[in-house]
This record gives structure tokens, C-alpha cells and sequence, in this order.
């Protein structure tokens, strides 16, 4: 079974229980795209700017190229139209990835928010939603947008 297919299983099975499955760990880099595609798609625009940071984060975070990168993010698009519900898409994320690591997903949360050099009021909340079911400090959360902000990408 693809990675794919088994991404999407895990939302197509029936729940027998109220907290969502736990993302197996090879599905969590999809995991993370789709979150990022998701972010990006908030204000219902999918700006150029927001693709290439995209493409910048999930080559980071999984220590892949340019191409490969692009590749994930495609099929993170395919798969953030599967994902549940943002609260539970990052409910899973917390089940199954470390503090830290989710520490750094809301930093890029950031990046890929300001890539197009605006901050609309429902990015904010998505971003809000987010990080409060990642289980991210607000402290943290905080830290992170004054972070992205001074990088220069936007001032509010």
C-alpha cells in the first residue's frame, strides 16, 4: 500500500473511539505538507510565495532537495483535500511528533503565512487553531510570529 493510500485510510476508516489515530511516522512528513498547503490556502489564495516556502520547509525538514520537495508538496496538495478537520489534522500531528519538532512546524506555519507578505484575519485564525492543537505554548506561538516578523517578511 502507498504511502498515500495509507495517509488517506487513516481518515476514511470508521471511528470507534473519539481521538483520531495517530499518524504512522512515515506519514508524517505528508503530514506536515498538507498542514502547510493548508495554512497557505486559508485567505483562498495560493500564492507563488507561499509554493516556494513550502517547497523551502519540507526540504528542510526532511533533508531533500528541490525536486523531491516539490514532488511532497504535490502530493500534500492531493492529500490536504483528505485531511480532516484542522483541529484534528493537528491533533494527530501532536500524537505522533515531539514538542520541539512541532515547535519548528508552527515556525514554518509563519513562513509560509507571511511568504506573500500579507497577514489576513483568517490566517490568524487558522494559525491560532493551529498551534492551540498542536499543543504549542502561547508563549512559544508568540515568539515564533515576533521571529518571522523581524525576518523581515511582514510588520502588522
Amino acid at each position: 500500500m502507498s504511502v498515500i493510500n495509507r495517509f488517506t485510510a487513516l481518515f476514511k476508516e470508521p471511528r470507534t473511539e473519539t481521538a483520531p489515530k495517530p499518524l504512522p511516522p512515515a506519514d508524517v512528513p505528508h503530514a506536515l505538507g498538507a498542514l502547510l498547503v493548508r495554512v497557505a490556502l486559508s485567505d483562498r489564495k495560493y500564492a507563488v510565495q507561499e509554493i516556494s516556502q513550502i517547497d523551502r520547509v519540507l526540504a528542510k525538514f526532511q533533508d531533500i532537495g528541490p525536486i523531491e520537495a516539490a514532488q511532497l508538496r504535490a502530493e500534500s496538495e492531493r492529500l490536504e483535500a483528505f485531511a480532516p478537520d484542522t483541529p484534528d489534522f493537528a491533533f494527530l500531528l501532536c500524537e505522533s511528533v515531539s514538542y520541539e519538532d512541532r515547535l519548528c512546524m508552527v515556525h514554518a506555519l509563519w513562513d509560509v503565512v507571511y511568504a506573500d507578505g500579507t497577514l489576513k484575519d483568517v490566517e490568524v485564525h487558522v494559525m491560532d487553531l493551529t498551534q492551540n492543537h498542536l499543543g504549542i505554548r502561547p508563549e512559544d506561538c508568540a515568539a515564533a510570529q515576533t521571529r518571522t516578523q523581524e525576518a523581515g517578511h511582514l510588520s502588522t
